[in-house]
């Protein structure tokens, strides 16, 4: 390299340093900003990925000749729920909410003049409406045909959930949800989220009947029909889990202090959530199933997540331990009612998501005991119930009616893989299922 060259080199390399001095660092607020959205867009990730969980559990819990059909459900619902919940649920849930009952605009949210907050919220909130949604599928699986539950899910997405939300998160511009400003706790969802989709899963039950044979006809009495595959019902137990660190941590919305102790009552109630279920099943010498083990990990997990960011960890744990026994309570009475839910769903969901709401109340480590609060707590879960169930019931029955909710027997008789969607989840161990396909 000759002189003249060299000169040239080291006057660039010096401008080059000169702009870089003369450049403003980046603020400490920009860069809060920044591990914000990261940190927020990392949790939804987590609650996207526990619809493999949901997936990899209901699809376990329901015989093989069903488990395309679940999983298919599990896939659609999270796509379907996407588009609207982009195009209405979002604008109605968080939209401006001058009268606390319903948001009015942000529908289609984009353009130059949307705040980039808005599409990381609104990316966070897809997820979480997804849940909701699935949590119908596993109650209503080897029975429900595809078509009408896509149009139920799409239902459930657009205007149950998202109107309920709204009376409790809205709004994010203008006005606020009357249950909100009534000082309602719901951190991350137990009723928003979790209750919500028990209670429409109810009204689904209600409407579609059990599974064929799951009574006798003569005594009433339900009948064991076993899930096709145990250790995939563990391993979706294992990634719901996981995922809800990110359902409850990332409700914080910002990479704060915060996230910690969240996160550790969530596993706490978890844990204690086994360890209940477990003691009462034994106290009522009753089997200790693992299907009912993972449940009850769940029904720990649904408890916590009103009340996971004013808890202490003691009453994490206190929260955790009565889920588990409520959903062992739960359950049973499902079956003395004959309401045939496959994967427990309306007990995990529903009854141990108002557990979880009323307990944020009782628990509420700043102001614990306060009987105002608990009642403030009791008028969300009944106002829950009442919009979510009878809408769910009124747009069940009339999708029975013009589409057909339940499919034919011949069909449940085959399995509703081949019947719905032609295809088959075991092909080797089942040959007797396959028949022509239809041109």
């Amino acid at each position: 390299m000759n002189k003249k060259m060299f000169l040239c080199l080291v006057a660039a390399l010096l401008s080059l340093i000169s702009m870089n001095a003369a450049a403003a660092p980046p603020s400490l607020e920009s860069i809060q900003r920044s591990m914000d959205t990261i940190w927020v867009v990392t949790a939804g990730a987590l609650v996207f990925f526990m619809q493999a969980g949901f997936a990899l559990l209901e699809g376990g819990m329901v015989r093989s000749k069903n488990t395309v059909n679940v999983v298919m459900k599990n896939y659609t619902d999270m796509c379907f729920g996407a588009l609207v919940f982009w195009m209405f649920g979002y604008g109605l849930m968080f939209g401006a909410n001058p009268s606390g009952w319903i948001g009015t605009d942000h529908f289609f949210l984009g353009g130059e003049e949307t705040n980039p907050k808005e599409f990381t919220m609104l990316f966070f909130q897809t997820m979480f409406a997804a849940t909701a949604a699935t949590i119908v599928s596993g109650a209503l699986a080897e029975r429900a045909r595809f078509s009408a539950y896509v149009v139920v899910s799409i239902f459930i997405t657009t205007f149950v959930y998202a109107i309920y939300g709204s009376w409790v998160w809205g709004s994010l511009y203008e006005g606020s949800g009357w249950l909100r400003e009534m000082g309602f706790i719901d951190f991350a969802g137990s009723t928003v989220v979790h209750s919500v989709g028990g209670w429409c899963a109810l009204a689904g039950i209600i409407v579609l009947g059990p599974r064929l044979g799951k009574y006798d006809p003569d005594t009433g009495k339900p009948r064991d029909i076993p899930g096709h595959n145990l250790p995939m019902v563990a391993l979706g137990g294992f990634i719901l889990w996981l995922g809800w660190f990110g359902f409850n941590g990332g409700s914080t919305l910002s990479a704060s202090v915060d996230i910690g102790k969240i996160i550790l009552n969530t596993h706490l109630s978890a844990s204690a959530g086994v360890a209940g279920s477990i003691m009462l099943l034994l106290m009522l010498g009753k089997p200790v199933l693992m299907t009912n083990t993972i449940n009850a990990g769940l029904a720990g997990l649904v408890g916590i997540t009103a009340g996971c960011a004013v808890m202490d960890p003691m009453y994490a744990v206190i929260t955790g331990l009565i889920s588990g026994m409520v959903l062992v309570v739960s359950t049973q009475f499902m079956e003395a009612m004959r309401w045939d839910d496959p994967v427990g769903a309306v007990s995990v969901h529903g009854t141990c998501g108002a557990w979880g709401t009323l307990a944020a109340g009782i628990f509420n480590s700043e102001n614990l005991f306060d009987i105002d609060q608990i009642l403030v707590q009791l008028t969300g879960i009944g106002a829950a119930f009442i919009w979510t169930f009878f809408v769910a019931l009124i747009l069940f029955k009339i999708i029975d009616k013009i589409m057909g909710l339940r499919a034919i027997t011949i069909d449940q008789q085959r399995g509703l893989d081949y019947t719905e969607h032609y295809e088959l989840g075991y092909p080797e161990f089942q040959q007797d299922a396959l028949h022509k396909r239809k041109e």
